[in-house]
């Protein structure tokens, strides 16, 4: 019989939204045993969740698919790796964001290299002007592009912490077993990266 894994693993409650049968805990050991649907049904759950939280790294959508399918690559390969004495989601969250980093330091280099090989009347670059444009949307476009590169410009300890808290919404103590630091600096670092924000979006108000 093939059934969807959301068939398997999930049921629609009253309001149409879904309630899980097994933990994400539950699955990874499905999976562990021999359960392909298992693996399944956790790319399904945070696929899209990771591929929102690595795009606030490197601010590129196709790369972000890139590394999350490279995360999943990982959680099949590695599936042996995860002990239950941290939540799955601290796990998976831990491999995307180490990935992430990766890929910003291939860029820094890839950078540098580029520069290196640049002539100087290469560097004599005219930027177009800025054209102002109108709308709604386009507006709401603008701030959200402004938000994305003050969080990319965050030194990456405060970074780390205000993608996972205040875009991916997890708990403080889920962003403190990923970042490994103790809940009282993470609750700092989160509270002074809001303060660098609303110092750099000042426009925005």
């Amino acid at each position: 019989m093939n059934q969807s894994s959301s068939n398997l693993y999930t049921m629609p409650s009253v309001n149409e939204s879904r309630k899980y049968i097994y933990t994400d805990e539950e699955l990874i050991g499905h999976f562990q045993n021999g359960d392909e649907n298992a693996y399944v049904e956790l790319v399904r759950r945070y696929k899209d969740r990771l591929i929102n939280f690595v795009f606030q790294y490197v601010g590129d959508y196709e790369q972000s698919e890139d590394i999350v399918q490279d995360t999943m690559v990982k959680l099949y390969i590695k599936k042996h790796y995860y002990k239950e004495i941290a939540k799955f989601s601290t796990w998976i969250y831990t491999i995307a964001k180490n990935l992430a980093n990766t890929e910003l330091r291939k860029r820094k280099r890839r950078k540098i290299t580029q520069l290196s090989h640049m002539s100087r009347e290469e560097k004599q670059i005219d930027l177009p002007a800025i054209q102002p444009e109108t709308g709604q949307e386009v507006q709401n476009e603008f701030a959200h592009k402004l938000i994305r590169n003050a969080i990319q410009q965050l030194p990456e300890h405060f970074k780390t912490v205000i993608i996972l808290r205040d875009v991916q919404e997890l708990s403080y103590d889920e962003i403190s077993n990923i970042v490994d630091v103790p809940l009282g600096t993470v609750k700092s670092r989160i509270n002074r990266a809001r303060i660098q924000l609303q110092s750099e979006l000042q426009e925005l108000k």
